[in-house]
């Protein structure tokens, strides 16, 4: 077996019992998507062959995900041609949900998909969840005495959606609705009375 038609690349070679075969990989690439193999019988038996099962992508579905995402937002060409308003949906929802890593990967992109949307491309109101984790870790930050000045990932990746997010509002000219949007009505009662 092979990644190349010649059985040059990346080849494994078997024989004999089934004990002698062993799970490997195939490097594979965004324009590799084929497996090359070659069965040879030596005719000294009447055995019906083997039986090999191929598994595509251990890279997970998320990490695919977001690289093939990325890599169709930093091409200009090719933003014009995307449904940006289903992408920010799924990847607000995405930020949402996940964790860790994968969060912060979810904001790298719908940070990068506001700074190349335009009036209503993004719904930005769908960012009310992730506007309450911020004012949250805000709060709770102004509490920390023990680390004055130190943010978290997490933190600071919301920091600059959201700084480069009313940036981009402002631009439009729909600051106010943004505004209005992520902020629960107990909220403006508070700033208003402060």
């Amino acid at each position: 077996m092979s990644s190349s038609s010649d059985f040059q690349q990346d080849r494994h070679s078997f024989s004999g019992s089934p004990q002698k075969w062993t799970d490997f990989e195939l490097p594979g690439e965004y324009s590799v998507d084929t497996l090359y193999y070659r069965f040879t019988s030596d005719m000294s038996n009447t055995e019906w062959g083997y039986k090999f099962t191929v598994t595509a992508g251990h890279l997970g579905r998320f990490q695919t995900g977001f690289e093939i995402l990325k890599q169709m937002l930093s091409e200009e060409r090719v933003i014009p041609h995307l449904p940006l308003a289903r992408i920010w949906e799924w990847q607000v929802g995405v930020a949402c949900r996940q964790t860790g890593h994968q969060r912060l990967k979810a904001i790298h992109l719908l940070l990068r998909i506001v700074q190349c949307s335009s009036q209503g491309d993004c719904d930005l109101t769908l960012l009310k969840p992730l506007w309450q984790l911020f004012t949250h870790m805000e709060n709770n930050s102004c509490h920390d005495t023990a680390k004055p000045g130190i943010l978290l990932p997490l933190h600071r990746a919301l920091a600059e959606l959201f700084f480069v997010t009313e940036n981009r509002v402002t631009e439009l000219g729909s600051l106010q609705e943004y505004l209005l949007a992520l902020n629960t009505e107990d909220h403006l009662h508070r700033c208003t009375a402060q």
